[in-house]
């Protein structure tokens, strides 16, 4: 029935459109309400996307089974046709009597206030607490892992100034050596952060066109690469001679770009340059310098050998995709330079602030997500005439004989947060302990034991399982036959000698004439 497909999918495709129409009309006022609706509305593009795509598959028909059900509905009698496909309805539903009717105007339908919307749990788990739905940044972890990167051990910075430099991958900002950047430890450093960034941007900006966006990153990136316009990976250039003292680093100091370290003081900078560890830095970087030159000599003589190109090749490509991780952690960050600098401005206050203070901040942005932010037409008027307040009920707790939610400590003493499944009862769950000792007894579980053909439905407490159910069953039926068996040696027979055995004995010493 591809007809019926496709006027399904074109009701589908005017339902989601009515969907984000309802939705875009709306100005939630909390940021967690704009995520909801932003999510949703990105949700249903994509449902169009797809449902489209099927669209598009019908109307080519390229195996011709819609022409072939136009032409079997426009020839011959039409009742035959009609009753043809009713009954084919008519045994689909037969085969599958519990198939569920999705019902359009209900799924697309923007809920009200009071009957709550399913994509807010989505929403509160995409983000941590330290995100507040997406308003500041979670580099928490990402900090500890650069603290324990090589070269910058033994610059110990805190997360205030990592906030500042986390995309800075050049010196002074970044102590860590080109060689040192080409360890795996800092390449899943710099995997991790970018996509880190790249996934917190995608969680809190649905609807804007991100593939778009890194294309052209990574667009931007190879003419960079190709023109050596990289920061921090452009041609080495070595210094021929001794190195001066230059004024680098912060500028407030003496710079040895041998040790790549800056000097105070400017006699501490002559007296370093006699040890051990200098002339070392220096040899190293006079050699690595004419390792350079002579291996491009070599390339234009034409006298390079097959093993060190190879090793060149694999080592460019490593450092490729290390400065393209790079780049893009440096477009990520300006993209979110407002939630950059929101985040620096967040953590400043909360450590000025104590763990009470952090605590009552906490609940009422709790508080204040819980509200809700649209109202329906005539909504004040209706509470106006009823005098029925909303109950703040976040948590779910069920309410007491007052209409109020029970206390927190209540629910988690009787353990109502507990899942008790019941399978007779057609996987119905109850919650808590108490509900569910209590539903053996109810009409729902008796009834479900009878449909299974047990009778005697005090022997079954605390089994919940069909499968279960019916093997005690075919016990307690086979144990019944055997008891009933076993009744006819109860009883006794007595001879003439008033010897006493049972009757089945009596009976066969008697018929032998033993007796």
């Amino acid at each position: 029935m591809l007809l019926e497909d496709q006027r399904f999918v074109h009701e589908d495709l005017e339902r989601l459109e009515q969907g984000i129409s309802d939705r875009v009309l709306d100005d939630p006022r909390h940021i967690r309400d704009r995520l909801n609706r932003d999510h949703q509305i990105s949700g249903f593009l994509d449902r169009i996307q797809q449902q489209s795509k099927r669209l598009l598959d019908i109307y080519n028909d390229t195996a011709g089974l819609r022409a072939k059900e136009i032409q079997s509905i426009s020839t011959g009698d039409p009742f035959d046709e009609f009753y043809k496909q009713l009954n084919e309805i008519k045994s689909f539903h037969r085969r599958y009597p519990n198939e569920p009717v999705e019902n359009l105007e209900r799924a697309y339908k923007r809920k009200a206030p009071g009957e709550g919307e399913s994509a807010t749990a989505e929403i509160d788990n995409l983000f941590t607490g330290e995100e507040a739905y997406g308003r500041f940044l979670d580099l928490t972890t990402l900090h500890e892992d650069y603290l324990n990167l090589p070269g910058v051990q033994s610059r110990r910075i805190t997360y205030l100034q990592y906030l500042n430099v986390f995309d800075h991958f050049t010196p002074p900002q970044c102590p860590i050596k080109r060689p040192e950047k080409t360890t795996d430890q800092y390449f899943s450093y710099v995997g991790r952060l970018a996509d880190y960034l790249e996934n917190f941007l995608r969680r809190t900006r649905p609807l804007d066109d991100l593939d778009k966006i890194f294309i052209s990153f990574d667009r931007d990136f190879e003419k960079a690469w190709e023109a050596k316009e990289v920061p921090g990976w452009g041609a080495e250039t070595q210094a021929v001679g001794p190195a001066a003292p230059v004024t680098e680093g912060t500028g407030e100091g003496v710079w040895c770009p041998d040790c790549a370290k800056e000097f105070k003081n400017e006699n501490v900078y002559k007296n370093h340059l006699s040890g051990k560890k200098h002339i070392k830095a220096a040899e190293a970087r006079a050699a690595s310098g004419s390792t350079a030159d002579s291996t491009s000599n070599g390339d234009v003589n034409g006298t390079s050998t097959s093993r060190p190109s190879t090793t060149s090749t694999a080592k460019d490509l490593k450092e490729r995709a290390i400065a393209e991780r790079e780049y893009r952690i440096r477009k990520l960050a300006l993209l979110m330079e407002t939630a950059r600098s929101d985040t620096r401005v967040n953590v400043e206050r909360k450590q000025g602030m104590t763990e009470r203070e952090r605590q009552q901040e906490l609940d009422a942005l709790f508080a204040e997500s819980a509200e809700p932010s649209i109202r329906p037409s005539g909504a004040d008027d209706e509470s106006d005439s009823s005098g029925d307040e909303k109950i703040y009920n976040p948590l779910k707790l069920p309410l007491a004989w007052d209409g109020k939610p029970i206390p927190y400590w209540l629910y988690k003493l009787h353990g109502l947060g507990v899942e008790f499944p019941c399978e007779i009862c057609g996987n119905f769950v109850y919650m808590g302990r108490r509900a569910f000792d209590k539903h053996f007894n109810e009409a729902r579980h008796i009834y479900g034991l009878k449909c299974l053909g047990i009778t005697n439905t005090t022997l079954f407490r605390e089994i919940t399982g069909i499968e279960d159910a019916l093997k005690l069953w075919d016990k307690i039926q086979r144990d019944k036959k055997k008891e009933k068996s076993g009744g006819e040696n109860v009883v006794q027979m007595e001879d003439a000698e008033g010897n006493v055995m049972p009757e089945k004995v009596y009976y066969d010493l008697q018929k032998q004439g033993l007796l």
